[in-house]
């Protein structure tokens, strides 16, 4: 996909260069878990037009069948969810063995970062990100997480 991106926020339109910012060949599976439809959309087509695979859930649940049956490279997940919070779901994703490998960044719109800061950690997410966070920031830590995976992986073997 070659183009531009466009995002209005309430402080001004951002238009992005996609071709700019664009991994070379990337084709990482991610999963963006977040209970608002106009969330998962606008980040699951950011990531689409910059060349990444984008699955989306609904709730924490629906996470974590989709963790286990697609094996994502990342989650992105989101706290405050309907039947099964954010939290819960990467307790979940962090106890199975076919899914606690799975890096996952936590995406919220709650203002407690000082608290973010060592809980995140604590229940095994990677890194935090608080919304609205901007596309190149919210692509600078995929892409970083991803990086961290792929060289864990590589010395592993």
């Amino acid at each position: 996909m070659r183009g531009k991106f466009s995002l209005s926020t309430p402080l001004s339109p951002y238009v992005y260069d996609v071709d700019s910012m664009r991994e070379p060949a990337e084709t990482s599976l991610i999963l963006i878990a977040d209970d608002n439809v106009d969330t998962r959309e606008m980040y699951g087509h950011y990531l689409n037009m910059v060349g990444y695979r984008v699955e989306t859930a609904k709730d924490g649940n629906e996470a974590i069948l989709k963790a286990r049956a697609l094996h994502p490279d990342l989650v992105v997940m989101d706290l405050q969810m309907p039947a099964l919070d954010g939290w819960g779901a990467i307790r979940e994703l962090q106890s199975r063995a076919d899914t606690a490998t799975i890096p996952v960044i936590i995406l919220t719109g709650h203002d407690f970062k000082a608290y973010l800061e060592h809980s995140a950690l604590a229940v095994g997410a990677v890194s935090y990100l608080m919304k609205p966070c901007f596309p190149e920031e919210f692509q600078r830590e995929v892409n970083a997480r991803l990086t961290a995976r792929r060289n864990r992986a590589a010395s592993a073997v």
